[in-house]
C-alpha cells in the first residue's frame, strides 16, 4: 500500500508504531465512566525502538481512551477464546542477502471476548476490563527464502498470420512456487513478431481480408420461470473503438432483473411438491466480435444454424436434509496412556436431492472430539495371554514312521513334547486369580503369543547295567549270628555298575543262592608253621610248631569261638629228611572244583600234589610212586538247584491310616514336606526257582530277602479348573434381508488344569451357542415411475424479446413424476428409497417439438420377435409429409429409419480364470467341528492326541484342487458364476505326496571289542535305504559309504582266558626215563645235576563253570604264555634242599584302583516341527472381481531340532474366490470445450457415465464392458449428480488475449535441508500462462496464474550452476536440477560462473588465448615463456611433438607467423628427447658431450684456416657453412637443431672470446 506523504513524514517507511495493553479503567466508582491509558512508541521493522518522529505522525494510534469501570462480579461473565496461531509469515522489510538458515517471522491469532454462558461475541473491552488482552501476534522461525522455479522455455510457436503483424510465443511453466517470501515467478510468456529477423512486415494481398469475425455467446442466465419474461429489448453495442478499455463488456446483452425470489418456489407444499419439478427458460448474450478484439454487427458473423439464445432449463432446487440426529456415544470411555481425545459423530439424511444446479448437499456427518481431559475416567482394562497348565508330555509326535511300525507306543519313554493353550483376559483387576477370570475376545490382546510347546521328557526304565555274577560262595548258614540246622546257602551275587542311573524296582535279582549241606560260617586257618624239629639228631621224624587263627569264610579274622570244634594243635608231627634220602616238597593247594555243583550226570573234583625235591642216593631213603604224590577229593557235590527273591512293582501310595502304624518309616520328616500327609508302598515279594515257578520262602536265604513295604508321600488330588464363560459374541445389530438365515452367537470357557489323582472331573459342556433376537427385517422399498408429460418448450413471449422464430418448436425438456412406494405399493417418503432403493430414476429429459421446416416422422414401431441368441431385433418409422421430398430428411446418416439392439440371450459359458489351488485334503470329522487353531484359545477335550491323528490323515492322500471360472455371456460380459456352476470353481483330483522320513537298515550286530580285554570300543552300523521326501525327517551325519555308525564302550576282565598251568614234574636228569617208579639211582646215570623240569599247560576260561574243559590256545594271550620246561638242578645228597615259595599274603595296603570307564550322559532326542491345523478359511478379500481371495494360516508351535522332521515352508495357502462381476459408475474423459451455436464464448465440457461391468478393475485387462444402469443400481452403486459431469468452459475468439492450458503437475517436491528432509507431505505446481494472438490486445491480457497442491511420495532435489565449453571466449551458463532438468530458478545467484572470459592485458601473441584464470596462455602443443614481470612473451613450440594436424587446423583460425612457417619445413626427429615426465633424457646429454668436443675441434680448425690477420671476416661464415653441409657435420646439426634444450645450454655456455663464428652460426640456428 503507498502511503501519502506529508511536509514532516520520514522518509522510510521501516518504522511503525506499536501499541501497548489498555491499563485500568480510573474511575469513582463501580460502573463510573472514566479513562484508560496506554503507550505508544515507533520500532523499527526488526524489533528496536526509535525516536517518534521517524513514525508518521498521522497514523500514531490514541493512546488515551473513554471506559466503564466494570465490577468485580462481572468478572465470571466474559472469557477471552483464542483461535489458534496461524501460519507463520516472512517479516517485510528485511534487507536482503541476510538469511543464512533460517529468517524470523510473524505468527497471529484471533482474540475474542464471549460470553461464558452462550459463547457470543461481545466488545473487547468487557474482557480488557478483568485482564489483559492476551498477545495476537508473536515471533517465529522460517526457512530462509525460496524463489520461484520455472522450466525452461517451449519451442516458438506458428505465427498467427501468414501475413501482416503476427506474433509467435513461447511458453514454460511452473515447477516449484516461491516459498518463505522468495521471489515471485516471472513472466511465463516471451512474444515476438513473426518477422523479427525483417525491418517491414509482409503485406498482406489485397483480396484477402484484414480481419475475420466470430460469433461469441456468453453464459446462460439463471433459470427464470414461465410467464416472467424479461422487460426491455435486445441492445446491441456498436462503440467499439471509442473506449478500449470496456472492450470486455457485453455489448449483445438481455436486461437482467432481480427476481431471485422467484427461482426457488415455496418448499412448504406438502411432502410430493418438495420432489415436483418446475421448468423454465434461460437466454445468454451474442455478439460478433473481430479478429483485433473490437465488436462488429451480428450480421458480419455468418453462421450456419440460427445463433440459439434461449432454452428450456430446470428451476435450481435445493437439496434439503433432515435434522441432526443426537449425538452418539463418545468412542473414548477409558483413560489411556497415548492421551488421545474420542469422537462423537452425528447424522442426518437427505430429504430432497438437489436438482437444477441448486444448492448440493451438505455434509451428512458430523464428527467432533469428545473427553479430551480424560481425568474423570476410569482407566481403560489392559488385556493380556493367561496360558493353562502344561498337558501330560507325550513322545508319539516326534516318532519317525519307522519307529511307529517297529515300537509299541503304549510303553514310550524318553523325549518328547508337551502343549498348553492360550486364552487372552483383562488385566485390569491383577489381583483375581487367572482362573476367575473370564476369557475375552483373542484379537484384543496385541502382545506376542506365549510359548504353547515345549520339549519334555519321560523317565525310561532303563536297562540295568549288572556286573557278571560273582563265583559261588561256601556254604554258608543263612544267620551266622544264630546257626541252626544242617543245611546252608551258597550264594553268588551281581550289582549295579551305577546305581544312581535307573529305577530300582526295574531291574532283575542280584542274589542267587543254592541249599547246601554241613553249612560253616568260621574254620581255622593256619597262619605260619617254624621249622621241623627232629626227635633224634638233625634228621628223621619231628614236630613243628604252628599258629592259628579263627577267621570266617571271607577271610576277615573272628573270635576262637566263632569256630566250630577245638582249634588244630599247636605241634604237628613232621619229617626232616637224613642225608642222601629223597626230599619230597609240601602239597599244594586244591585245585578249583571242576563242577560248581553235581546231579546225577556229573560230579565234581579237584586235585593237588607235591614236588620232589631231592632223589635219593643209594641207600637211602626212597622215593614214593608218583601216584602217590597226587591226591584228589569230590567237591560241588550239593544241587545245581538256584533259587532268587523274585519283586513285583511298587504299588500305589496308600495313607498311612489304613496300614499298621508299626511298619511306617520316616514319617515324621515326610509329614513337614506335604499337606496331603503320608502314606505306605507295598509290594509282593516271592521266592523262584530258576526256570521254574514260585516256591516255598524257605528255600531262598531270609537275610537277601528285599523289602516289601516302604514309606511314601500321598499325591494331592486335583480338580478340574475351568474359566468362567466368555460374554456371549455380538449378535448382528442392522437389519436383515427377508430370506436371511437366524444368526447366532456363541460363549466358550477354557481348561486350565485337568483333573489327576482322583480329583473332580471337568464338566462336559465347553462350548454354547444359540440363536441371537430376531433382528428387524430390511425395508423393502422401489422407486415407481409415470409416463412422461408434454414436451414444455420456452415461452413465446420469450422468444418475442430476444428476437427468436415465434414458431412453438424446436428443443425443450419433459418431466415424469416418480414416487416411492413400499412392499405394498403405498407412497412412502422420497428419502426411504433414496437409502434403500438405490439412485433415483431420471426425471428429466431433452425432447424436440418439430418445427414446419423440420423433417418429421411416424412414430417408431414395435421391435421385431428376436430369432434366437447372437440375433437382433429393428423397428422402423417413416417420414410423413413434406418431409418425404426433402434430400435432407432422406439422409439415413443424420435421419435413421431404422433402430436394432442385441436380443437378450441365456447362453453361458465358463472361462477357467487364475492359477489351480494347492491340493486340499478333506477335512476330518474331528477337524471340522474343533479346529485346533481354534483350540489354540479355546481349549478342547484332546487337542495334542486328535492333532497326532489328524496330522497322519490331513498331510497328505488324495485331495481336490479348485480353479476359479469366470462366467460369461454371449457378448463375452461377465456375469454371476451360479449361470454356469453351482460352486463357482472347477475341479479336479490330486494327490499330496505323504512325507517320508529317512531309512536305515537295522542294526547290525555289534563288532567284536576292539581291545581283547581292558576298556575298547563295539561298533555297529545301519545303511540308508531310502532317502526322505517331502519334509520327511532327515537323515543322521552319514560317512562317504551312507552308513551311520555307533560306537558302545565296551570292558573285558584281561585274561579272561588264562593259561591254566599243571604241576612241575620231578627234576629228570635223563628226559628219556619215563619210568614211573623212582629208583634211587642205575648204573652209569648220574643222581644229581642239571636237569629238566616239565609240566602241561592249557588254556581255560576263567569263572568257567567246567574247569576241566580247554579252549582253544588262541584264545589265551600267546605272549603270556607259560613255559612248558625250565631247567633244574638235583641237589647232591649232601646238600641243602628248600622247598618252594609259598603264596604272598594279601597286601596291606590297597594299589591304586581304575578309574571310571563310563559316566551318565544325555541324548538329545529328535524333535519333529509341531504345527497346528490349519484355520478356517477367511473372508474373501474382494467382494467382486477376479483377485479376490481367501487364506489359511496355521503356527509353529514347537521348532524342529536335533535332526526332526522340519517344518515346512508352506504356513498359509490362499484359493481364489468365485469370480463375481463387478459393476462401476465410470466417468469418461472430458471433452473439448463446445460452444453450441457459436464460434467462441462460454460453452460446456462434458463427460460421459455409464455402468459398466469389470473383472475388479476399471483399468483391466480386461477392459471393463458398459451395460445397463440399472446393474450399477441394484449393487447399491451411488452415482453422482449432474453438476459433477459438466463444468464450464471459455473458447477464445481469434485475435483474444487469454490463458493456456494447465500444464502438467510438477514432479513431487520435498524442503530439504543438505540431502535431508523432516517433510512427510510435498508440494508441486502447475501453471497457465498468457497467450497474446494480437499485438493491439495485450493490454487486456489476463495475469499469469499458478497453483499448487500438496502430494507424497517427494524427492529431495537440488540446483547446480552448469557451464558449457569455452568458444570465443564465452560460454553457456544454466541452472540444472539433479534429476537433469534445466530451469530458471533455483540455483544462487552469487555462485553464478562467469559466461564471458576476459584476460589483462589482452591476449595477442600468436597461438595464445585468455584462460578461465583470467591469464594468457598457450594452445596444446606450445610452451610458454614469459617475460620478467610475469606476462606472456611468446609461444614456443614444445620440442618432440608432432604438430602438424593441430597446425592445420589452427591455421584457419590464427593467421601464423612467417618463422612459424618456417620450423615445419625442417623433419622432426624420430627420436623424443623428452621422457614421459619432461625430463631430458640420458642419452641426449651423452650425444651433447659428443656434440660439444666435435664442436671444438671445428673452432680449433676454424682458427688455424683464420689466423691470417688480413683475411676477411666474411670468409668465416662461408667456411662455416661449406664445413655444415658436410654429410657428418649435417647430422650433428640436425640433431642440435631438434634438441631445444641442448641449444638453450649451449646459449648459456657460450664465452664470446673464446667462441667462433660456427658456434655463433650454431646458435642462431637453433
Amino acid at each position: 500500500m503507498t502511503l501519502p506523504l506529508e511536509a514532516d513524514a520520514p522518509k522510510s517507511s521501516l518504522y511503525v508504531w506499536k501499541k501497548g495493553v489498555w491499563g485500568v479503567c480510573i474511575a469513582t466508582d463501580c460502573g463510573s465512566v472514566g479513562l484508560q491509558n496506554r503507550s505508544v512508541w515507533c520500532i523499527h521493522s526488526e524489533g528496536w525502538s526509535t525516536h517518534q518522529s521517524n513514525c508518521f505522525p498521522s497514523d500514531r494510534p490514541p493512546h488515551q481512551r473513554v471506559c466503564v469501570k466494570t465490577c468485580e462480579w462481572q468478572k465470571d461473565l466474559f472469557e477471552w477464546r483464542l483461535a489458534p496461531w496461524g501460519p507463520c509469515t516472512p517479516t517485510p522489510f528485511l534487507p536482503a542477502n541476510r538469511c543464512v538458515t533460517a529468517q524470523h517471522g510473524l505468527q497471529n491469532r484471533e482474540v475474542l471476548c464471549v460470553k461464558r454462558t452462550n459463547g457470543t461475541t461481545v466488545s473487547l473491552r468487557m474482557c480488557e476490563a478483568f485482564s489483559s488482552t492476551p498477545e495476537r501476534e508473536q515471533a517465529c522461525l522460517l526457512p530462509c527464502p525460496i524463489d520461484c522455479v520455472v522450466s525452461a522455455f517451449s519451442y516458438w510457436s506458428t505465427c498467427s498470420r501468414t501475413c501482416g503483424s503476427a506474433l509467435q510465443q513461447r511458453i514454460r511453466h511452473v515447477l516449484a512456487p516461491p516459498l518463505y517470501g522468495g521471489a515471485d515467478c516471472p513472466s511465463l510468456t516471451q512474444t515476438r513478431l513473426c518477422n523479427h529477423d525483417s525491418t517491414h512486415p509482409t503485406l498482406c494481398p489485397s483480396d484477402q481480408q484484414d480481419y475475420s469475425y466470430s460469433l461469441w455467446v456468453g453464459p446462460w442466465s439463471p433459470c427464470r420461470l414461465k410467464g416472467k419474461a424479461p422487460v426491455g429489448k435486445t441492445t446491441v453495442d456498436f462503440s467499439f473503438g471509442l473506449d478500449e478499455n470496456k472492450a470486455d463488456t457485453a455489448a449483445y446483452f438481455v436486461k437482467r432483473h432481480n427476481i431471485h425470489h422467484q427461482n426457488h418456489y415455496d418448499d412448504k407444499i406438502g411432502l410430493r411438491a418438495l420432489w415436483e419439478i418446475t421448468i423454465g427458460y434461460q437466454t445468454r448474450q451474442l455478439r460478433c466480435t473481430r479478429s483485433d478484439g473490437k465488436n462488429s454487427m451480428i450480421s458480419l458473423c455468418d453462421h450456419d444454424s440460427s445463433p440459439v439464445n434461449f432454452r428450456s432449463c430446470v428451476m435450481p432446487r435445493d437439496c434439503k436434509v433432515s435434522d441432526w440426529s443426537t449425538w452418539s456415544h463418545c468412542s473414548k470411555t477409558c483413560r489411556i496412556s497415548d492421551q488421545s481425545p474420542g469422537f462423537r459423530s452425528r447424522f442426518r439424511s437427505v430429504k430432497r436431492s438437489a436438482i437444477g444446479g441448486g444448492e448440493p448437499c451438505p455434509a451428512l456427518v458430523e464428527t467432533q472430539r469428545c473427553n479430551i481431559l480424560d481425568d474423570t475416567l476410569p482407566f481403560c482394562p489392559r488385556y493380556g495371554w493367561r496360558v493353562t497348565n502344561w498337558n501330560p508330555c507325550q513322545v508319539t509326535p516326534l516318532l519317525s514312521q519307522q519307529d511307529h511300525r517297529h515300537s509299541n507306543t503304549s510303553i514310550l519313554c524318553g523325549g518328547g513334547i508337551q502343549t498348553r493353550e492360550a486364552y487372552c483376559v483383562s488385566i485390569h483387576n491383577d489381583t483375581a486369580p487367572s482362573h476367575i477370570k473370564r476369557p475375552a475376545g483373542r484379537n484384543l490382546c496385541t502382545g506376542p503369543l506365549p510359548l504353547l510347546a515345549q520339549s519334555c521328557s519321560i523317565p525310561c526304565l532303563k536297562h540295568c547295567p549288572l556286573t557278571p555274577w560273582t563265583p559261588w560262595g561256601p556254604c554258608l548258614h543263612d544267620n551266622c549270628l544264630e546257626p541252626h540246622g544242617k543245611r546252608g546257602f551258597r550264594v553268588r551275587t551281581r550289582s549295579l555298575i551305577n546305581e544312581s542311573w535307573v529305577e530300582s524296582h526295574s531291574c532283575p535279582h542280584i542274589s542267587e543262592a543254592m541249599i547246601c549241606d554241613d553249612p560253616i560260617c568260621f574254620l581255622w586257618r593256619v597262619t605260619s608253621q617254624g621249622p621241623c624239629v627232629p626227635y633224634n639228631g638233625s634228621c628223621g621224624l619231628g614236630t613243628q610248631e604252628q599258629t592259628m587263627e579263627c577267621i570266617s569264610v571271607i577271610g576277615e579274622p573272628a573270635s576262637s569261638e566263632r569256630c566250630p570244634g577245638d582249634p588244630p594243635p599247636v605241634q604237628q608231627p613232621c619229617e626232616m629228611a637224613c642225608p642222601g634220602d629223597c626230599v619230597l616238597g609240601h602239597w599244594a593247594s586244591w585245585s578249583p572244583c571242576s563242577q560248581s555243583c553235581s546231579n546225577k550226570h556229573f560230579e565234581g573234583k579237584q586235585t593237588r600234589s607235591r614236588p620232589v625235591l631231592a632223589l635219593p642216593r643209594e641207600q637211602g631213603k626212597t622215593c614214593s610212586l608218583s601216584s602217590e604224590l597226587e591226591q584228589w577229593r569230590p567237591c560241588g557235590t550239593h544241587s545245581c538247584t538256584v533259587y532268587y527273591w523274585d519283586t513285583s512293582p511298587w504299588d500305589a501310595c496308600v495313607p498311612e491310616s489304613i496300614t499298621n502304624g508299626s511298619e511306617r518309616s520316616n514319617t515324621d520328616q515326610m509329614e513337614n514336606e506335604a499337606t496331603c500327609g503320608t502314606g505306605v508302598q507295598m509290594r509282593q515279594v516271592i521266592c523262584r526257582k530258576a526256570g521254574n515257578g514260585q516256591v516255598a520262602p524257605k528255600r531262598c536265604p531270609e537275610s537277601s530277602r528285599p523289602e516289601s513295604i516302604r514309606s511314601c508321600a500321598v499325591p494331592c488330588q486335583i480338580d478340574c479348573v475351568v474359566t468362567p464363560f466368555s460374554e456371549w459374541s455380538p449378535c448382528p445389530t442392522s437389519c436383515v434381508p427377508v430370506n436371511d438365515t437366524a444368526s447366532a452367537h456363541s460363549r466358550h470357557r477354557i481348561i486350565i488344569q485337568r483333573p489327576a489323582n482322583g480329583g473332580q472331573e471337568c464338566p462336559d459342556t465347553l462350548y454354547e451357542e444359540r440363536e441371537c433376537e430376531p433382528s428387524p427385517l430390511c425395508p423393502v422399498y422401489r422407486w415407481q415411475t409415470h409416463r412422461w408429460h408434454q414436451c414444455i418448450l420456452v415461452p413465446d413471449s420469450v422468444r418475442q424479446v430476444v428476437g427468436g422464430p415465434t414458431e412453438a418448436c424446436g428443443m425443450g425438456l419433459e418431466v415424469r413424476d416418480v414416487a416411492c412406494v413400499d412392499a405394498d405399493d403405498a407412497p412412502v417418503d422420497m428419502a426411504d428409497c433414496l437409502r434403500w432403493a438405490g439412485v433415483m430414476p431420471e426425471q428429466v429429459r431433452e425432447c424436440q417439438v418439430p418445427c414446419k421446416n423440420e423433417c418429421t416422422f411416424t412414430s417408431w414401431s414395435r421391435f421385431t420377435q428376436c430369432q434366437g441368441c447372437r440375433s437382433w431385433r429393428t423397428r422402423n418409422r417413416s417420414l410423413i409429409g413434406r418431409s418425404k421430398k426433402r434430400w435432407r430428411c432422406q439422409q439415413q446418416e443424420l435421419f435413421p429409419l431404422q433402430e436394432k439392439e442385441a436380443c437378450a440371450c441365456s447362453e453361458f459359458y465358463a472361462k477357467p480364470c487364475g492359477p489351480w489351488s494347492p491340493c486340499l485334503l478333506p477335512p476330518t470329522a474331528n477337524q471340522a467341528e474343533h479346529p485346533f487353531i481354534r483350540a489354540v484359545y479355546q481349549q478342547g477335550q484332546k487337542a495334542v492326541q486328535d492333532w497326532r491323528v489328524q496330522r497322519k490323515n490331513s498331510e497328505c492322500g488324495p485331495g481336490k484342487r479348485y480353479r476359479a471360472i469366470a462366467c460369461l455371456d454371449h457378448q463375452g460380459r461377465l456375469v454371476e458364476p451360479d449361470h454356469c456352476s453351482s460352486s463357482g470353481y472347477e475341479e479336479e483330483m490330486c494327490h499330496v505326496p505323504c512325507s517320508t522320513d529317512c531309512k536305515l537298515s537295522e542294526w547290525s550286530h555289534w563288532s567284536t571289542c576292539s581291545a581283547s580285554c581292558g576298556g575298547g570300543v563295539k561298533v555297529r552300523s545301519q545303511w540308508l535305504r531310502e532317502k526322505p521326501f517331502n519334509g520327511g525327517r532327515p537323515c543322521p551325519q552319514l560317512d562317504n559309504k551312507n552308513q551311520v555308525s555307533e560306537v558302545l564302550h565296551c570292558y573285558s576282565q584281561c585274561s579272561q582266558y588264562v593259561w591254566d598251568a599243571g604241576s612241575w614234574s620231578m627234576c629228570i636228569i635223563n628226559p628219556t626215563n619215563t619210568n614211573n617208579t623212582i629208583t634211587n639211582t642205575t648204573e652209569g646215570q648220574p643222581v644229581f645235576g642239571n636237569g629238566l623240569w616239565t609240566r602241561k599247560i592249557r588254556c581255560v576260561k576263567r569263572d568257567g563253570q567246567n574247569p576241566d574243559e580247554s579252549v582253544d590256545d588262541s584264545l589265551c594271550d600267546q605272549e603270556e604264555r607259560p613255559i612248558t620246561a625250565e631247567t633244574c638242578r638235583l641237589p647232591c645228597p649232601t646238600h641243602c634242599v628248600t622247598s618252594e615259595w609259598s603264596q604272598w599274603t594279601k597286601c596291606s595296603v590297597l594299589g591304586p584302583s581304575r578309574g571310571k570307564l563310563s559316566s551318565p550322559c544325555e541324548v538329545g532326542c529328535p524333535v519333529n516341527c509341531l504345527l497346528t491345523d490349519w484355520s478356517t478359511w477367511s473372508e474373501c478379500s474382494h467382494t467382486c472381481g477376479s483377485q479376490s481371495q481367501m487364506t489359511r494360516t496355521r503356527i509353529v508351535l514347537q521348532s524342529a531340532g536335533e535332526g526332526g522332521r522340519p517344518c515346512p515352508s508352506q504356513l498359509s495357502q490362499t484359493r481364489s474366490c468365485p469370480i463375481r462381476p463387478c459393476y462401476s459408475w465410470r466417468l469418461g474423459d472430458w471433452s473439448p470445450c463446445r460452444v453450441e451455436g457459436a464460434d467462441c464464448g462460454e460453452g460446456v465440457s462434458r463427460r460421459e457415465m455409464s455402468c459398466v461391468v469389470h473383472w475388479g478393475s476399471l483399468s483391466g485387462p480386461p477392459q471393463p464392458v458398459p451395460v445397463e444402469d440399472q446393474w450399477c443400481a441394484v449393487h447399491s452403486q451411488s452415482k453422482i449428480s449432474e453438476i459433477e459431469l459438466q463444468q464450464p468452459c471459455t473458447i477464445p475468439c481469434p485475435g483474444e488475449c487469454h490463458l493456456s492450458q494447465w500444464s502438467t503437475w510438477s514432479s513431487c517436491q520435498l524442503l530439504c535441508l543438505d540431502g535431508l528432509s523432516f517433510e512427510t507431505w510435498g508440494r508441486q505446481a502447475r501453471s497457465r500462462a498468457v497467450v497474446t494472438q494480437v499485438a493491439e490486445n495485450q493490454d487486456t491480457c489476463p495475469s499469469q496464474v499458478y497453483e499448487t497442491q500438496p502430494c507424497q511420495g517427494g524427492t529431495c532435489l537440488t540446483y547446480e550452476w552448469m557451464t558449457g565449453d569455452w568458444r570465443h571466449n564465452r560460454r553457456l551458463v544454466w541452472c540444472q536440477r539433479s534429476d537433469g532438468v534445466n530451469v530458471t530458478g533455483g540455483c544462487i545467484s552469487q555462485n553464478r560462473p562467469s559466461a564471458v572470459r576476459q584476460c589483462h592485458p589482452p591476449c595477442t601473441k600468436p597461438f595464445s588465448f585468455c584462460t578461465q584464470s583470467g591469464v594468457c596462455g598457450c594452445e596444446k602443443g606450445f610452451t610458454v615463456v614469459m617475460t620478467s614481470q610475469g606476462f606472456l612473451d611468446y609461444c614456443t613450440r614444445t620440442p618432440g611433438l608432432d604438430l602438424k594436424k593441430a597446425d592445420v587446423k589452427r591455421s584457419a583460425r590464427h593467421p601464423r607467423p612467417e618463422h612459424a612457417r618456417n620450423k615445419n619445413q625442417i623433419n622432426d626427429w624420430a627420436l623424443h628427447p623428452l621422457g614421459p615426465d619432461g625430463r631430458v633424457k640420458l642419452w641426449v646429454y651423452g650425444l651433447m658431450a659428443a656434440g660439444f668436443v666435435l664442436i671444438l675441434l671445428l673452432i680449433l680448425m676454424s682458427f688455424l684456416l683464420c689466423k691470417d690477420t688480413e683475411g676477411s671476416p666474411s670468409n668465416c661464415p662461408q667456411k662455416a657453412m661449406s664445413l655444415a653441409y658436410d654429410g657428418f657435420i649435417e647430422s650433428l646439426l640436425s640433431v642440435a637443431s631438434h634438441t631445444i634444450l641442448a641449444c638453450q645450454a649451449l646459449e648459456d655456455s657460450q664465452n664470446s672470446h673464446k667462441m667462433g663464428c660456427l658456434e655463433a652460426e650454431v646458435s642462431l640456428h637453433c
